[in-house]
């Protein structure tokens, strides 16, 4: 299983520890989203940046959906099945999706590609910056729920 990682609050008043944290997972700018694999040191960093980002089990029709509309490779091109079939083993987004998921490959290892995703603010907004998504917010953990925000930011 994979993790998307999104940050939704900005940089003012950001504890050095935590700045550090997010730019190691690759979210240096609000509404940058990364996948990244399940691991217990990258569980570790998200409750570190709990404060600042939302995170949840991204499933492969979604990270699809993403790959193709925000990827993106140098010189800002976007992440086709031709560029995939050059650069890749793989012939097409769907097939890189699954592997993702899966904890078989990162988006990194593409060459040239970009392994951040810019995305749009959210249609209606975020619920709220300032609180956990258990309590009505938008930052912390949100399981399954961070497709439907996925979809929202597209």
């Amino acid at each position: 299983m994979a993790y998307a990682v999104i940050r939704v609050r900005g940089i003012p008043d950001v504890n050095r520890d935590i700045e550090h944290t997010m730019g190691l997972l690759g979210i240096n700018r609000v509404n940058h989203c990364v996948v990244v694999p399940e691991t217990d040191s990258i569980k570790g960093m998200l409750q570190k940046a709990k404060d600042y980002c939302t995170w949840g089990e991204v499933n492969q029709e979604t990270l699809a959906a993403m790959i193709r509309a925000r990827g993106r490779v140098a010189g800002d091109d976007a992440v086709t099945d031709d560029y995939l079939k050059d650069k890749s083993e793989f012939a097409t987004v769907e097939d890189m999706a699954k592997a993702i998921i899966e904890n078989d490959y990162r988006m990194k290892d593409v060459e040239g590609a970009k392994p951040v995703f810019r995305l749009h603010p959210p249609v209606k907004g975020y619920e709220g910056n300032k609180r956990s998504y258990q309590n009505g917010g938008a930052l912390g953990y949100r399981g399954a729920d961070i497709n439907d925000l996925i979809n929202r930011m597209l």
